[in-house]
Formats: C-alpha cells, structure tokens, sequence
C-alpha cells in the first residue's frame, strides 16, 4: 500500500493530516476525499525519513563482504531505526573485493531492498592519506590519483558511485575532482594530511564535503588550519559522526555555530557491530574490537560507530536544546540537498512519502519508504 491518509500524526507540535498518493506525497492537512485508506499515526511526531550518507554496515553485515542479501538485511535494520535511504560505504580493499560490493549495491539499488531504499555507494579510498588512513589498509592506498580506475568502478557500478572520499594531498587527487564530478559523483575530502592551500585548492576544484570532520585528518593550528579550517570557512557541508566519543559535544556545537544548521550532516559511519553485543567484528580486512559500544582496531585506533541515526538524533537534541524537527535536519533535509536528492529530506507535496513516525522519547514507531510501510 504506497497510497493512503495519514492521520493523527504531530507535525512541528501541530495537528496534522499527510495524503500520500502513489508513494508521493500529495498533500498536507486536505480531507480524505478520495477515501483513500486511512492510518493511525496514534499522536506521533512526524519527520522526514532519516539518510546516512556513510556507513559500513549493521546487524552483522560488513557493506565490504556483503552479498545482496545482505545488504538488504543493513536495510531493514536502518529501517527500524528511521532511515528511509542510504549510501553503502565500501573501505578502501583490493580492486577484485571493491568490484564485488559495487556489483552487490549495484543489484539491491535497481532491484530494491525491502527496507530502507539503498542510494548509491560511497567510496571511501583508495586515494587517501598514509598519515590519516585510520582503518584503511597502507598496502591498498594509492600512491597517485587515477580517474581510469573510478571510471571502471563507476561502468561497473551502471553510475551509482554517487560519493567519494579522498585526500586532497595525494598527488593528481585535485586535478581529477572535476573528471569525477563528470561521472556523477559528488566529491568529499577526509582521511587527510593536507594544509590550508591545498585544501582549498580542492574545494575550488569541486569538493562539496568533509568526511566525517575533525577525526582521521590533520586538525586545526593557529598557523595553518588545515583541512579542518578550510571546511569550516568554506561553504563545504561537513559529516559529524554524533555518538558522543568520535566528537565531543561543544565541537558539534562548534560546526553549528560555525557552518550553520543547514551545512552539517550527521551520519553513522556505522559497521556490522551496530545493534549487536561488544565483541569481536570485521571492517573490511580489519579485525574490530567493541567495547562498552566503542569500535577499535587492536592499536586502539577507532575504527567506525555501533552509532545508529535515531540515537544520533536524540544525541543532537540533548546536546543543543533544540527541537526533534531543527535536529532532523542534519539527518534529512542537509544530506538530501548535499546529493542532489531532490525528491528526498522533507515532508512537502511533490516529495517522495520517505516518512518517520517517532514517539516521545524519539523512540522509532513507523518507517515508511516511498509510501511502503517497511517497519512499525
């Protein structure tokens, strides 16, 4: 059932009617005149569908080792927790394992997933900093930027890289950003050594994002800010992973004040481990250790988030004071405009019925996606 009155639902504190019409939303506050069926929203609030740009997996599926079903049981798990879209992000692995999760994503995004709608992929590498690489294997960084090998990724792909992390310093990785945007993808810097010049350099060249800001990147000094200074100067939107131990809680405030609410996104960087017990887990060709909810490699480098969009929203809610709907922002309307997602990130007629129904505690009570119920 894509097409139906939603009612009893609270939209920003007020009473409200949602008629949703072949997955889309037709109008707000109408009458049911067409007798559409009607749902129960039962008094809860209601917000855009949640969209992480960046995540490695959940529920015990590793998005590098994943096969399509697996992929689609990320989905539904995302689902639950109120994401109605997402980007699969592949860590830096040999080219065979790369074309293997790109071909996967490739299947679940024309196929469908069951759950939260699966956006495109995200490549995180291989063109990234030795110095910054966090949890990407040295041995499969490149040395020098390539765009021959994005174009196969991409042709393998049918144009659904839609997302891209590299290193502004590697050398030939600013000249190729416009080539990469010519591919359709929207272009990101992070894992990274590279000063104030440089990173403004790839800003000019085309790079809209700064991957999960301030962690696994040269950070902010007084004589050269850095790739750090240049995100927050520049009209870059900036990721913030919002689990309280990736970045304190006065630096999301500091992002805030500084790029305002509709330039900061808020994502997961989530791996398998996310709703499961501390443990032993994988990302990519890493061994991980959980613990207290906290992912390490060995050398105690952190290595991604158990984190999980809802409870990054009640995080972002805690932390500034502001309403459930200011803070869906970071989590609906910034990511969507950030890709280009035009029918995505907000709950206006013409928009696809990509909704969350959430209770007081900001608890998830219904995911719809395109106008499929695919959890509550």
């Amino acid at each position: 059932m894509n097409s139906f009155y939603l009612e009893n639902v609270r939209l920003r504190g007020e009473a409200a009617t949602v008629t949703v019409e072949d997955g889309v939303i037709a109008a707000l506050g109408a009458g049911n005149d067409k007798g559409l069926p009607r749902v129960d929203g039962e008094g809860k609030r209601l917000l855009p569908g949640f969209l992480d740009l960046h995540t490695h997996g959940a529920a015990g599926v590793d998005v590098n080792a994943a096969d399509p079903e697996g992929l689609r049981k990320i989905s539904r798990f995302f689902a639950s927790h109120g994401v109605t879209g997402w980007q699969c992000s592949v860590l830096t692995d040999t080219k065979e394992q790369t074309l293997k999760a790109i071909r996967a994503a490739r299947e679940v995004i024309e196929k469908g997933s069951g759950g939260a709608q699966l956006m495109g992929i995200h490549l995180e590498g291989p063109c990234l900093s030795v110095e910054y690489k966090g949890a990407m294997p040295e041995s499969l960084l490149m040395k020098e930027a390539r765009i021959d090998l994005f174009r196969e990724y991409q042709e393998a792909a049918g144009g659904h890289v839609t997302y891209l992390t590299l290193s502004p310093e590697v050398p030939g990785a600013v000249e190729i950003v416009p080539a990469l945007r010519e591919l359709g993808i929207t272009v990101a810097m992070g894992h990274s050594a590279a000063g104030y010049d440089t990173s403004w350099a790839a800003v000019k060249a085309g790079v809209t994002s700064a991957t999960h800001l301030g962690n696994a990147q040269r950070l902010f000094h007084q004589h050269d800010p850095a790739i750090w200074g240049v995100a927050l100067e520049s009209d870059c939107w900036v990721e913030a992973i919002c689990d309280g131990l990736h970045l304190h809680p006065g630096t999301v405030r500091l992002y805030l004040k500084a790029k305002g609410w509709d330039r900061v996104v808020a994502i997961t960087d989530s791996i398998m481990a996310a709703g499961l017990p501390d443990g032993d887990y994988k990302l990519g060709v890493n061994d991980v250790i959980v613990k207290d909810g906290d992912a390490k490699l060995k050398s105690g480098v952190r290595a991604g988030s158990t984190l999980t969009l809802d409870r990054a929203l009640g995080n972002i809610v805690r932390w500034t004071g502001a309403d459930p709907e200011d803070a869906a922002r970071l989590m609906s309307r910034n990511p969507a405009e950030l890709m280009g997602w035009s029918r995505k990130g907000a709950i206006a007629p013409g928009k696809d019925a990509d909704l969350v129904l959430v209770d007081e505690g900001l608890g998830v009570f219904a995911t719809f996606v395109r106008g499929e119920r695919v959890f509550g």
